[in-house]
């Protein structure tokens, strides 16, 4: 040793790597491994040289995407490819007005996909509070605290109950020391640790071990650090979804489809119009600005713009709900969501520990109310007051919990004893200072009990003791029985010894309590004296209130929920029990023993996966997943981040989840409610709904400008749109009905029936047929119009009804867009007010086009009679009419049809 007592032998190794075996090490071969003498700590220059090689005590940020980058990442689909070279060969071909039109369209798009996904990072970064501060240590052989980030291997740390570990460590002093994992393991109960060293066990079973970001809930402690960073198991999890690859929403596959589609359809409609036009001799020069207006006829640019808007409005609903969404296609690919994963505690439940059951004196109670909220009652236990205080008062007293305005201070399970007591009529602290602690016997994992010991007003002392039944059993003499103290018999025995094992078979944590009167403090290595059994409680950490609807929606919806845990099976089966999840109880150890094809063909009938590890999460994904599931994964501890990542939908919890569990979700719930999930479910389903819904409206405007176009050459009438009422169509159609239509209030029934097809596409046949049907209809009526006022008013009149029949079609055709199937009037149509407003708009901006001398003067068009106005209504209504007819068609052949 130093001057100052500090160990200076040789570590065995201080490479940087994890170290997976120190677990089954004793503290003095670790101590020896890393060269420290726990009594003393390193010293400060040997804390200073670790540092240099093993780098800071800090989780590495993840890669930032250069905001460039990200910009252009909006540009990156076959539809904006396409617009992006109709812009250019239309300015190449002076065709001005459409380049300028395309392009700002496409940089409105990118600026709103941009603008949202900084939005959403802000929010989160706004969310990273989970990383400890400081930590007290043993340095120079003096107790001193230090910035988290300095800790090195071989460090020794000193916790106590409320402390957050800072890294993973070795134990070498655990004092009744118990550390709630739930963030890293998923076990929902605190877990008892030791000194002891472990054999291969999983990461949830080394009671030898501390790891970086879980709480120290009872005791003291001191360990040995033996990784810090990104060797922790925390680091570990943070570092596989660095490579961990995130698969494309339902949405992305759809529209990248619809471009290719949409390129092909562009590129025969050019290639049919050039022909036409050759052959009639056309001039090139007005082939080619023809040409091009029918490209960009037959593609949607508005598209772009309104999916940015439809979704960027999901997303704002959806923050005014509680969830912050950091990809916008995230709230789309919900909707489409088949199957959702939930972690359970936290999540499912509220993680507060909860009575839900009593038995004293031969009688088992009901425990109502939830959490650490102090109303509720014992049921069935009124008229037998002094009966319950008798039964409940050891569990009142021997704790150290205390309930707060904010929660509690101390163990949980202690805070719902408090709960408990306070159910009952009894103040917990008042009882305390009534009864002042003369002794203590603290809990230790071995004897499996705690005792404290009180001067009672006559003198004398009084035991009262909680611990584990079976034990207390053997300590006991007496029980508590409807009569009274009598003695424990074997028939005495048995019964509670089966009133503990059905407790314990519906997932409840079961302690007992006793009492008695001794005459002076026990020796605390002697057996207790002979104690009164009074009382058994059954705990649970309950279910969400809301969990319970949402699950209900969930199956009218046939989206199905399961539950992904770290916790015990009859835990986990009894919680899945409540909530009505259907299905299978596994293991993972049976996952273990599974191959993939037989997970793969299991995987639907399972409900429930417990004792489940990290990797496990992401196997069940990847296994529903091959089953053609469009997966959500929910969660908030790191055992949850790598499954995050690796489902379609990634949802984090905002208030309890770590930091790594957000940064890798794409759904970020500010709530923790499982409820909010189903909320965007349905915001989801109506976000698609309302995107096919303007793919309908518009790509049946486009089939009809170039079947319009294509019909008026063959017939050998004029051109009935020009170039520039085209780009007036355009903009008027892509602007305020298609936004209308973006913003469509989400239909009744939108969540009584099962998730799309995954690979259902947009453009289905029946709906391409009646995109084409429409398209058709409106290509007739114009072409109709202009070919029978042409030789009864003239040429240039005969041109703008055709040009205003076809403007008016869209007003129709809007209607009968909003319903995909079933009927097109009722009630429904009413409730999109911005819709009507959109569609009285455009009709009078059509008022001006047509009879304001300037805007005459620009479109080319002639004043209409009234006479005039009313024919060319009249035929825009027939796309209406003949919608109409073929819904009430198909209901007769098939009358189930909606």
């Amino acid at each position: 040793m130093d001057g100052r007592g500090t160990a200076q032998a040789a570590p065995e190794t201080l490479a940087p790597g994890p170290r997976p075996d120190v677990h089954q090490l004793a503290p003095a071969q670790v101590a020896a491994r890393l060269g420290v003498d726990p009594a003393t700590g390193l010293s400060t220059r040997e804390a200073a040289e670790r540092t240099a090689t093993h780098g800071p005590n800090r989780l590495a940020e993840p890669a930032r995407r250069p905001e460039w980058l990200k910009f252009l990442d909006q540009f990156r689909n076959w539809l904006i490819g396409i617009l992006l070279i109709a812009a250019v060969v239309a300015g190449a071909i002076g065709d001005i007005k459409d380049a300028v039109v395309i392009t700002v369209v496409l940089q409105i798009n990118a600026v709103l996909g941009y603008l949202q996904e900084r939005r959403a990072e802000r929010s989160l970064e706004a969310l990273r509070r989970m990383l400890v501060p400081t930590a007290r240590v043993r340095r120079d052989g003096v107790e001193r605290v230090v910035e988290a980030h300095t800790l090195v291997p071989g460090d020794v740390v000193l916790l106590e109950a409320g402390d957050r570990v800072p890294a993973d460590g070795r134990l070498t002093v655990a004092e009744s020391v118990e550390v709630a994992e739930a963030a890293l393991t998923g076990e929902s109960q605190p877990v008892a640790k030791s000194t002891a060293a472990t054999g291969p066990v999983p990461l949830a079973e080394r009671t030898g071990m501390l790891f970086m970001n879980t709480a120290v809930t009872r005791g003291r402690a001191e360990m040995i650090v033996t990784a810090t960073g990104m060797r922790t198991e925390l680091g570990a999890i943070a570092e596989a979804l660095r490579t961990g690859e995130e698969p494309a929403s339902p949405l992305q596959i759809q529209l990248d489809s619809l471009g290719r589609r949409l390129a092909l359809l562009s590129g025969v409609a050019v290639a049919a119009y050039a022909l036409v036009a050759l052959i009639r001799g056309e001039a090139l020069g007005d082939i080619a600005l023809r040409a091009v207006a029918l490209a960009v006829a037959a593609i949607p640019e508005g598209l772009p713009a309104v999916l940015a808007l439809t979704l960027a409005l999901g997303v704002y609903r959806m923050a005014r709900r509680g969830a912050i969404v950091k990809r916008l296609a995230s709230v789309e690919s919900l909707g489409s969501a088949t199957v959702v994963c939930s972690d359970k505690t936290g999540t499912l439940t509220l993680n507060e520990m909860t009575v839900r059951a009593l038995w004293t004196a031969g009688q088992l109670y009901d425990v109502t109310g939830e959490g650490y909220d102090t109303q509720g009652a014992v049921r069935g236990a009124e008229g037998r007051s002094a009966q319950l205080l008798s039964a409940v008062l050891p569990f009142a007293i021997c704790n150290d919990a205390r309930l707060t305005d904010d929660g509690f201070v101390g163990d949980p399970t202690e805070a719902a004893l408090v709960v408990l007591a306070a159910k009952t009529g009894m103040d917990a602290d008042a009882l305390r200072a009534d009864l002042p602690r003369t002794g203590e016997l603290p809990f230790d994992a071995a004897t499996k009990y705690m005792a404290t010991f009180h001067t009672e007003p006559d003198g004398r002392t009084r035991v009262h003791v909680k611990g584990a039944v079976d034990v207390l059993l053997d300590l006991c003499t007496d029980g508590l029985a409807e009569e009274g103290v009598r003695d424990l018999d074997d028939r005495h025995r048995a019964e509670i010894l089966d009133v503990t094992t059905r407790l314990g078979g519906a997932g409840l944590r079961v302690l007992g309590a006793a009492t008695a009167v001794v005459d002076k403090l026990p020796d605390p290595s002697a057996a207790l004296p002979g104690l009164t059994l009074v009382s058994i409680a059954g705990l649970a950490d309950p279910p969400r209130p809301q969990a319970r609807d949402a699950m209900a929606l969930c199956r009218s919806a046939g989206v199905a929920v399961k539950m992904v845990t770290g916790d015990h099976a009859d835990t986990a089966r009894a919680i899945a029990r409540e909530l009505d999840i259907e299905g299978d109880v596994v293991t993972g150890a049976e996952l273990d023993r599974m191959t993939e094809e037989e997970l793969s063909a299991r995987v639907d009938g399972i409900g429930v996966f417990a004792r489940v590890a990290p990797e496990h999460k992401v196997v069940i994904v990847r296994a529903l997943s091959s089953r053609g599931h469009i997966v959500a994964m929910t969660g908030d501890g790191v055992n949850d981040a790598a499954a995050l990542r690796a489902a379609h939908i990634g949802v984090a919890m905002g208030r309890t989840g770590t930091d790594v569990a957000k940064e890798a979700a794409d759904v970020v719930l500010t709530d923790d409610d499982f409820s909010t999930i189903v909320r965007a479910v349905r915001e989801g389903r109506a976000i698609y709904d309302n995107i096919v819904k303007f793919v309908r409206f518009q790509l049946a405007t486009n089939v009809g400008a170039i079947l319009t176009l294509l019909g008026a050459s063959v017939a050998g009438l004029p051109a009935p749109l020009t170039a520039a009422q085209l780009l007036w169509i355009n903009i008027i159609m892509d602007g305020p009905p298609a936004m209308a239509l973006a913003v469509d209030p989400a239909r009744d029934d939108v969540m009584k029936h099962p998730p799309r097809d995954p690979g259902e596409r947009i453009l289905d046949a029946r709906r391409l047929l009646a995109i084409t049907r429409a398209g058709a209809v409106m290509a007739l009526g114009t072409v109709g119009v202009l070919a029978l006022a042409r030789d009864r008013v003239g040429t240039d009149t005969a041109l703008t009804m055709a040009f205003t029949t076809f403007v008016l079609f869209q007003l129709f055709n809007s209607l009968s867009a909003r319903a995909d199937d079933g009927p097109i009037l009722g009630r429904y149509q009413l409730r999109n007010r911005t819709l009507w407003l959109c569609l009285a708009g455009v009709l009078a901006i059509q008022v001006v086009a047509v009879h304001l001398p300037w805007a005459r003067t620009v479109f080319g068009t002639v004043a209409l009679s009234p006479t005039q106005w009313a024919l060319c209504l009249g035929t825009a209504f027939t796309v209406l009419l003949v919608e109409l007819a073929v819904r009430g068609a198909r209901r007769l052949v098939q009358p189930s049809a909606r």
